[in-house]
């Protein structure tokens, strides 16, 4: 299979550029995996849509203000640090913007006294930054919020780039099905019964990055920290037991669920087509890891039962998961189905979910 299967066309102006509020009043399509019939609701339909026996599984990473406008000390050309990962108290894994960003380089935040120095470069863009100071205190007050290159208009309000319930820093990116919902629709969810367990995934390097092999099985995804604790696990086990649905609140819940299912089937999930025990109904295990499970067509799914998503960018790793949950021609024939009905894409878009 080849990623230009996973290509379709976007005009721009179906490109969401600003949130719309309050935040469960988006566009919610539904679309039914097994007979591909779709219905068109608001968000704060899903209310109605879950059942009380019904498990939401949300994330609550939290996204850190990482974005940096640094110069070159020597020649003081623009250069743009977006952190990914903290290594150390002072080393971060960052996406580095600007001409010949070589190691030994050194950076400054203009009007501050902050300053790295460019200690290894990785493939692409990436490298290892050393801070003159550890950066987690700065970036809550210096830091931009790292909006996709999509979105061109600046945020009035940063904390509408994350989830109302965000708790634990770590992310380059929201994760933007959770965007849609608001205290009091979390509230109206408990008091019909729906449960709610949590778990963390930190978005990472791959969200930003272009899938760039021909083939979609050539390409290799990065791993990202994943949690999910032994309570949370229960909930869902106990769910699974009792016949309720798991409902996976987008694909970074999704893709540490189905890493605790493998896990727990004493699977790799670097290498989930090699297990044998695969279908739907398993068990999750808790677990705390680095996950690098790549979800596209031919991945038998095993944890989540239902999808609550946003809308994907073409050729990316999340459009093919997707389309391994739905199947490629039913996922994209919904796509078509949105834009003829005015839906907003991506980040700041309306969302699907899919039964």
């Amino acid at each position: 299979m080849n990623v230009a299967d996973f290509d379709y066309d976007l005009p721009a102006r179906y490109i969401a550029q600003t949130p719309v509020e309050p935040r469960d009043s988006a566009k919610l399509l539904r679309l039914d995996r097994d007979s591909g019939v779709i219905a068109h609701h608001i968000f704060s339909d899903i209310v109605d849509l879950l059942a009380a026996d019904d498990v939401l599984v949300i994330n609550k990473t939290r996204v850190i203000p990482a974005r940096l406008r640094a110069v070159k000390a020597d020649t003081g050309g623009k250069v743009e640090i977006l952190l990914l990962k903290q290594l150390t108290e002072r080393r971060w894994e960052a996406l580095v913007g600007g001409r010949n960003v070589r190691v030994g380089m050194r950076l400054t935040i203009p009007g501050t006294d902050i300053n790295c120095a460019v200690v290894e470069q990785m493939e692409l863009s990436r490298r290892v930054v050393e801070f003159g100071q550890p950066m987690r205190e700065f970036l809550n007050k210096g830091g931009e919020m790292p909006l996709p290159p999509y979105i061109n208009q600046a945020l009035s309000d940063s904390e509408r780039y994350q989830t109302v319930y965000s708790e634990i820093d770590g992310s380059a990116a929201a994760p933007t099905a959770g965007l849609h919902f608001t205290p009091e629709l979390l509230g109206r969810l408990r008091r019909k019964g729906v449960r709610l367990a949590a778990c963390v995934l930190h978005i990472g390097l791959d969200t930003f990055q272009p899938v760039t092999v021909e083939r979609v099985c050539d390409h290799r995804i990065h791993s990202e920290y994943a949690l999910l604790d032994l309570r949370n696990a229960g909930i869902v086990n106990a769910a699974k037991q009792a016949g309720g649905r798991i409902v996976a609140v987008g694909t970074t819940s999704a893709r540490a669920l189905e890493t605790a299912a493998i896990l727990n089937a004493g699977g790799d999930p670097s290498q989930p087509r090699a297990h044998e025990e695969t279908g739907r109904g398993q068990k999750v295990a808790a677990f705390e890891t680095n996950t690098s499970l790549f979800i596209y067509p031919g991945y038998k799914w095993r944890a989540v039962d239902a999808m609550i998503t946003n809308f994907h960018l073409p050729r990316s790793t999340l459009l093919m998961m997707l389309s391994s949950f739905v199947g490629r021609k039913r996922l994209l024939d919904a796509y078509e189905t949105a834009k003829h009905m005015n839906y907003r894409f991506y980040s700041f878009g309306d969302a699907m979910f899919i039964t």
